[in-house]
């Protein structure tokens, strides 16, 4: 029964996430809350590690949440919904679109599509934002305004999209660094 709430969760996820993996995060963040599989702290973690091996993000983190609900089974159940609905379309898509490229309706069809996905993907970033750089349990303990913010956080976020902007380096540098930056955080 797991795998098959696996495979409908992920499917679900796979065939309404438009305009990338972290339009997903909501849809994530939806399903930590419906199923209990995993928390909305394990969630950071998940797209942390995501962004960081090699693959699509969201098929990593289907992978991921499938392996650790139900193993190695769960982990290819997941993954295979993920991509299933992206398939199925694709593949539907590839033959009407040959017959219907210059078509007035599909190209306004796309062009309503762009800012859905710029919604999707800035929604899924705030979450993201607010999850990393705002401590709400400990502002819900204390009250204390100067507890709601993880300030360490926060400047390492704000020097490394300084950074991004201004160095041309490889993404792999910065993941490095922010690594080892949030090692020395902690200890």
């Amino acid at each position: 029964m797991i795998y098959l709430q696996l495979f409908y969760e992920f499917f679900k996820t796979g065939l309404f996430t438009i305009g990338g993996a972290l339009a997903a995060i909501p849809f994530l963040q939806e399903m930590a809350v419906k199923t209990g599989w995993f928390s909305q702290a394990q969630l950071t973690d998940m797209i942390a590690i995501s962004e960081s091996t090699p693959g699509p993000i969201s098929i990593n983190m289907a992978t991921y949440v499938g392996f650790t609900t139900a193993g190695f089974p769960g982990g290819v159940i997941a993954s295979i919904g993920m991509i299933m609905p992206s398939l199925i379309i694709v593949s539907i898509i590839a033959r009407l679109l040959s017959k219907f490229r210059d078509n007035a309706i599909v190209e306004s069809a796309f062009y309503g599509l762009r800012p859905a996905s710029v919604g999707l993907i800035t929604a899924a970033g705030l979450s993201v934002l607010r999850l990393s750089l705002i401590r709400t349990e400990l502002w819900e303990q204390t009250g204390m305004f100067i507890d709601l913010f993880d300030y360490k956080a926060i400047i390492l976020a704000a020097t490394l999209f300084f950074l991004t902007n201004k160095l041309k380096a490889h993404p792999t540098l910065f993941i490095a660094g922010s690594a080892i930056v949030g090692i020395a955080f902690k200890l």
